[in-house]
């Protein structure tokens, strides 16, 4: 997910290599044998070694039991849900025990990845991040990430607060400030990092019961699987969230959640985005802050906009579901636009919708429907327009899964539909590799009932709930042969719904 090129038109064949080797050090974790629950942590002092070092865990203190006592972790249908709750060292404490295996995979994925593709030591980063980002994190995140770190050592798993901040921070680190410094030592920095999402937003006139409805994919390498966390966090202090997450990170980095204040959000990132400022507030602490301290839209965006970096530069959607209000706020580093109605829609694939962002902040653009940011982007408008009136959340997943190409003009699942199916894609646009194995990773949808309620519903996998079979794959494909024993099949899974406070 960190690593690749954000442009969400395609880059070069060099380019999609690096999307490919690094989604498979990306380690695709499949949802693991670790069954530890709540019940189960506070009956032991102790669980198994670290996935990678085999380190006898600590025995836990009466106190730390006392915290795992309140939480709860399950698996469903590829997801794995996690409830945190209390003070921030105690929820970070409950994360960094209840998910250590997850953890430990991804971090040592992105370690690889990171290395792969800087040819830079990931202690050099760590380093850099403590300087850069670690100044700007608050108290509260701060604690919950030494509780992270806690709860990781508590159960064998050793790291420190600062490679967790680096990790958080990953995306805006290696795709935004990167880029500039690889320029000090090298002419030509990398390109930015591929972060390619479909999502909208609708209310009003154009839902079927006039209430908000939100729909929102990811898409990545098929061996990225990191990202298939339910996070249900219930904060001494601030709104409740549910949002999807990855394991480790106090953000969502997916950026799909609901909270208690009746806030539902995604994004989409700004395709080619250059721009960083190293004194400005880290991505992560901005979203994790607006969505558990804001109490409507507006309070929201001036987190967002507060310290700006420039990291993870994203168009958000966001819906308050008690005004029936629904917004975009495009936020790029020196030009920002919020949009708002309570009548009509926003839809997001990659392309920047102002115009000051997309020519003086981009390397965009949007015009060429052969990319895939601006065939999914006409096909948005197109769908909005055949079905006002009638979108629900029924709907809103058929949308989530839709195949049509606006490029071929028929039904073609590929790189250019807003259910990414590229393992498929024949028609290589420039020197793109055909057949790559990347797509859609997920799909997720919200109306206001299931916000009230503080649920929504998501399915892992493809949208289209098509499965990827990797040895009939590499068969058919022998030039990804190099990926035999890494690539992971991806069975079908159903839609599935979750709420805060479930048990298993």
């Amino acid at each position: 997910m960190p690593f690749g090129d954000n442009d969400g038109g395609k880059g070069g064949q060099s380019t999609v290599k690096k999307i490919l080797v690094l989604a498979i050090v990306l380690a695709a974790f499949q949802p693991g044998s670790l069954e530890v629950s709540a019940q189960r942590a506070d009956r032991s002092a102790s669980v198994s070694g670290s996935p990678q070092t085999g380190r006898e865990a600590p025995r836990l203190s009466e106190e730390q039991r006392l915290w795992l006592g309140r939480a709860n972790r399950h698996e469903k249908h590829g997801w794995v849900y996690l409830h945190i709750e209390g003070q921030p060292r105690e929820r970070g404490f409950q994360h960094g025990y209840l998910l250590a295996k997850e953890i430990g995979e991804s971090l040592h994925a992105t370690k690889v990845a990171w290395e792969y593709e800087s040819a830079m030591d990931w202690p050099w980063l760590v380093a850099k991040a403590k300087t850069i980002l670690r100044p700007t994190v608050d108290a509260e995140n701060l604690a919950e990430i030494e509780g992270i770190a806690e709860g990781l050592r508590a159960a064998g798993v050793p790291t420190s607060p600062d490679e967790l901040i680096a990790y958080n921070g990953i995306i805006e680190l290696s795709a935004y400030w990167w880029p500039k410094e690889k320029e000090k030592l090298q002419k030509d920095a990398a390109s930015p990092s591929k972060q390619a999402c479909s999502a909208f937003i609708a209310t009003g006139s154009m839902t079927a019961d006039r209430g908000i409805v939100l729909g929102h994919n990811t898409m990545g390498g098929y061996a990225e699987s990191a990202c298939n966390v339910i996070l249900d966090i219930q904060p001494a202090k601030g709104h409740r969230i549910l949002m999807q997450g990855v394991p480790g990170w106090i953000h969502s980095g997916t950026d799909f959640f609901i909270t208690d204040a009746g806030l539902v959000g995604a994004e989409t990132t700004i395709g080619a985005f250059k721009g960083f400022d190293e004194k400005g507030t880290a991505e992560f602490v901005r979203m994790r802050r607006a969505t558990q301290d804001a109490s409507n839209i507006d309070e929201w965006c001036a987190i967002m906009k507060k310290g700006n970096n420039g990291g993870y530069a994203n168009a958000w959607l966001l819906g308050d579901i008690n005004t029936k209000e629904i917004a975009r706020l495009e936020l790029g580093l020196k030009h920002v636009r919020l949009e708002r109605k309570k009548d009509g829609y926003f839809v997001g694939s990659n392309v920047a919708e102002d115009l000051k962002i997309l020519r003086f902040e981009t390397g965009g653009q949007e015009t060429d429907i052969r990319r895939s940011s601006v065939a999914r982007r006409v096909r948005w408008k197109q769908l909005m327009g055949q079905h006002a009136g009638k979108i629900d959340l029924e709907l809103a997943k058929a949308l989530e899964a839709d195949h049509f190409d606006s490029y071929l003009q028929k039904d073609h699942p590929g790189a250019r539909s807003l259910c990414g199916h590229d393992d498929l894609e024949f028609q290589a646009y420039g020197t793109d590799i055909p057949f790559a194995p990347t797509g859609t990773l997920d799909a997720k949808v919200v109306d206001a009932k299931m916000a009230k309620r503080m649920s929504f519903a998501a399915r892992w996998g493809s949208a289209c709930g098509a499965a990827f079979d990797a040895p009939k794959f590499l068969a058919a494909h022998p030039q990804f042969d190099w990926m035999r024993g890494i690539l992971k099949s991806r069975p079908s899974m159903p839609w599935t719904e979750f709420r805060a406070g479930e048990r298993q």
